[in-house]
């Protein structure tokens, strides 16, 4: 591909779009350029809340692909992205149209064979870059585990139109303190001081983290590689956070029990030389905590079934690995 401004100067056709799955503020559009359909992605921090409350002032994004990093990824996993451009703080994104291959929006309980090969795939992509270590300004653990603390997100409150997801965190971070004092006293100690998780963790194994292994994000090519889009918050850390955001954010799509699905990526990485008896439950423990410190408003604002299950997970492994719940 040429550059892209001289790439997308040759589309013969150009359209807007509000991708029903977009939530950061980004501007997208489809193109056609040389008969090729292509898919743009614009965004700056002034545009781009997600990139405000995560920290993220240098595009991650395009680090991580300047670098190279993306496409180390294993044939199995498919980023999409042909190119990308820099112009001032405003990164344009341009990834092959692959629409028709996403997962389709909704809540529909994914197909087994689906499933299973996102968390294979997503197992060969921690396995390839196993012990991998940041040494490019990405995303960081206290960052991932501040990213709606209340007052990180406060600032961005105070707008006239609030991002749903921002409005919806303000809600129900209150709900969590009613709902399971339990979780919001851990959540509001690691908001407080990171350290709590991210000291043991430095001491289980690290790779690089794809960061949102949401429904949203994710798709099947016909050949059954994995369409892994949106790598907003790359980074090194445990793959266990990986598996554990894909649990709590997909939990109505998921075709078996968290447990099942939890062993089953264990043994994918096993099946990839990753041997896990010495740090498995350590790291599992403080990123079902840590996803829960992230994401606790959201199951405030869910049924009990669920709210219940991260509970019981979090109370057990915060006894397990000696970290304060009251």
């Amino acid at each position: 591909m040429t550059a892209v401004p001289e790439f997308l100067a040759r589309a013969s056709t150009c359209e807007d779009l509000r991708p029903a799955d977009a939530r950061s503020g980004a501007v997208y559009q489809r193109v056609v350029v040389d008969g090729g359909r292509y898919f743009v992605k614009r965004l700056s921090p002034a545009s781009d809340w997600i990139m405000r409350v995560t920290g993220d002032r240098v595009h991650r994004p395009y680090l991580v692909w300047q670098a190279g990093i993306m496409d180390r990824a294993p044939d199995c996993i498919d980023h999409t992205v042909e190119a990308m451009h820099l112009d001032g703080d405003v990164l344009t994104i341009v990834m092959r149209d692959v629409g028709g291959f996403l997962v389709p929006t909704g809540d529909d309980v994914l197909p087994a064979g689906q499933h299973a090969g996102f968390v294979a795939h997503m197992a060969a992509l921690a396995a390839t870059f196993w012990g991998w270590q940041d040494g490019i300004g990405l995303a960081t653990m206290a960052q991932r585990l501040r990213f709606f603390a209340p007052d990180n997100i406060a600032a961005e409150l105070t707008v006239a139109d609030v991002p749903g997801a921002l409005a919806a965190a303000a809600e129900g971070w209150p709900r969590l303190a009613d709902r399971s004092p339990l979780l919001w006293n851990v959540a509001q100690g690691v908001h407080e001081n990171p350290d709590v998780l991210t000291a043991p963790l430095e001491r289980t194994p690290r790779t690089l983290l794809q960061g949102d292994w949401k429904a949203g994000n994710l798709g099947t090519h016909p050949d059954g590689r994995t369409i892994l889009l949106d790598w907003a918050y790359p980074g090194s850390g445990p793959a266990c956070w990986d598996l554990c955001w894909y649990l709590a954010l997909n939990r109505a799509r998921l075709p078996e029990p968290k447990e099942a699905a939890i062993e089953r990526f264990r043994a994918a990485l096993e099946s990839h030389g990753i041997a896990t008896g010495d740090w498995w439950q350590r790291q599992l423990d403080l990123c079902v905590i840590g996803i829960m410190v992230t994401f606790g408003w959201e199951k405030a604002l869910g049924d009990d079934g669920e709210l219940s299950w991260w509970e019981e997970r979090v109370a057990e492994s915060a006894a397990r690995q000696g970290v304060p719940t009251g």
